[in-house]
């Protein structure tokens, strides 16, 4: 059984917006409906998982009849303080209908161009691993600095990659290296990936895609609109 997890609780601060930024409008829908729909029409998710605010659950459930056509939603899951804890609190609910060794799809409601052939490559390239997760090469010259202020080294670029959601864990073990990090260490987790590295679980990296932008700022905003304006639905 393979679970999505759609990140869904975020504040969206750095956009400036009245509104969460996975809620604004682009193309007539809102945003978090372009990866909701991809997942529901995917054959291999099963099930889908939303972390939400409640003031926003009621919203999307008016979104749902249109956004999850294979109607694979099951059920809302709370924020926690940092996101990390709201994909802990989205796997807690998740165990109570999955096994341990059921992988749980984690994505972000603000990565709208989520495509079809990347959820299909997460999940296959999962099989015989704890875990996957998309990388993309970096392509400027990287350096490492502590204050900002002065390079301290040159870093070798083909060695230093960029992760993407969507990361694909088997439930159990990712679980488990979750708590291991309770109550304070997981409060200082950057990425999804972060507490299966820690616990030395076996995760896979393939080829991102540039495609699959999270919109953070104002810019990616307006460059998603340009999208859906000159596409009309996701590529």
């Amino acid at each position: 059984m393979n679970i999505a997890l759609i990140l869904s609780g975020g504040t969206g601060s750095r956009l400036a917006s009245d509104i969460p930024k996975q809620y604004i409008e682009a193309g007539g829908r809102p945003i978090i409906s372009f990866s909701l729909e991809r997942l529901s029409l995917h054959g291999m998710i099963d099930a889908i998982q939303i972390v939400a605010d409640p003031a926003w659950q009621e919203p999307i459930r008016t979104w749902l009849p249109s956004a999850d056509p294979q109607k694979k939603f099951r059920g809302f899951s709370l924020p926690g303080e940092n996101r990390q804890l709201s994909i802990l609190h989205g796997l807690e609910d998740i165990r109570g209908y999955a096994g341990d060794s059921d992988y749980v799809f984690i994505h972000d409601a603000a990565r709208p161009l989520l495509s079809e052939k990347l959820i299909s490559e997460c999940l296959v390239a999962a099989v015989g691993h704890h875990g996957v997760m998309p990388v993309l090469p970096m392509k400027d010259t990287v350096y490492s600095s502590t204050d900002g202020k002065s390079v301290r080294a040159l870093l070798n670029r083909s060695e230093i990659y960029a992760g993407q959601a969507p990361e694909v864990f088997q439930l159990g073990l990712y679980y488990e290296a979750n708590m291991r990090l309770m109550p304070d260490d997981i409060l200082r987790i950057n990425g999804s990936t972060e507490p299966a590295v820690m616990a030395g679980l076996d995760i896979r990296m393939i080829p991102g895609d540039e495609k699959n932008f999270k919109i953070t700022t104002k810019e990616d905003l307006e460059r998603f609109i340009r999208i859906t304006e000159a596409y009309g639905i996701q590529s």
